[in-house]
């Protein structure tokens, strides 16, 4: 039996931080990470069936095209996802009045739509960015036992490419659910791998009134390479996304829209048209299902 010091119920019964019970949730779930892009997506929906908001967890469930798809606004960060995927699992796979694990488990289907820059040259504003694997800077997931779902060979190679200082703990990388990559892929998809950092500034090279502990980070990153497959944007949830769901048996995969490109200095004369695109791209791919 889990206890209630582990696992956290509001009085209604729902989970502590997402406020949801596992009626409130589909099987389908597209994260994002700013609440108020919650309702860009639900905006084509054909019905809304369920709608609930509690700190930045935002959750609006309903029907597209005769698909019952949830959306979920996640928040900034590694941490957070450590909050949604686990609760998420729990809805799920935990009956909550008994607080014991179901014997039958349910694999969710989790896409995370966002915006990014890109640092490879190659892969010009307004197309799309599918994150093959997550590379995580944050350590969050090492909390975790995930020798079974890491990529040990490109993290090695990562690390002695960055020269990086074990101070900081080992980077991580796992991959994305190869059954939504093949729903998902296309001829206007880039696919790369995707590096999640724990913080904005510092963690992804930015300079205010800080010194950081590696200058170069960011060179060495747009210059890595395994197997041909080259870091294509810096963020901070994919790995943990990817990492989090793999352990629980859910599939992950997230997907970018490409509004600026670092290498190239040049930055979309129609950002919010991207992002539609890849919004209603993703859902009549769901939709098909």
């Amino acid at each position: 039996m889990i206890q209630s010091s582990e696992l956290i119920l509001n009085p209604d019964g729902s989970v502590y931080h997402l406020n949801l019970r596992p009626e409130h949730i589909a099987h389908d779930i597209i994260f994002v990470g700013d609440q108020n892009r919650v309702e860009k997506i639900t905006q084509f929906f054909d019905s809304i069936e369920y709608s609930t908001q509690k700190r930045e967890f935002k959750t609006q469930t309903g029907i597209y095209k005769g698909k019952r798809i949830s959306v979920m606004s996640t928040g900034i960060g590694p941490d957070n996802i450590d909050i949604v995927i686990n609760e998420l699992d729990a809805l799920v796979n935990i009956d909550l009045e008994t607080r014991q694990p179901k014997e039958e488990l349910t694999s969710l289907n989790i896409i995370r739509i966002g915006t990014s820059g890109s640092l490879q040259e190659n892969i010009p504003v307004d197309s799309f960015v599918l994150s093959k694997f997550g590379l995580g800077l944050d350590n969050m997931l090492r909390s975790y036992l995930i020798d079974n779902v890491s990529i040990t060979e490109m993290e090695d190679a990562f690390v002695q490419h960055t020269n990086w200082d074990p101070k900081k703990g080992k980077p991580y990388v796992t991959a994305c659910s190869e059954k939504l990559e093949k729903l998902i892929e296309s001829d206007r998809i880039h696919k790369g791998i995707t590096a999640t950092a724990g913080g904005f500034y510092g963690p992804q090279g930015r300079v205010l009134r800080l010194n950081i502990q590696d200058e170069e980070l960011n060179n060495k990153m747009d210059n890595f390479s395994f197997n041909d497959t080259k870091i294509t944007n810096l963020e901070m949830e994919t790995a943990a996304i990817y990492g989090l769901s793999a352990l629980l048996g859910h599939n992950a995969l997230s997907l970018n829209a490409i509004i600026a490109n670092r290498a190239s200095g040049t930055f979309s004369s129609d950002p919010y048209k991207a992002v539609d695109e890849l919004i209603a791209y993703t859902l009549d791919k769901l939709a098909a299902r």
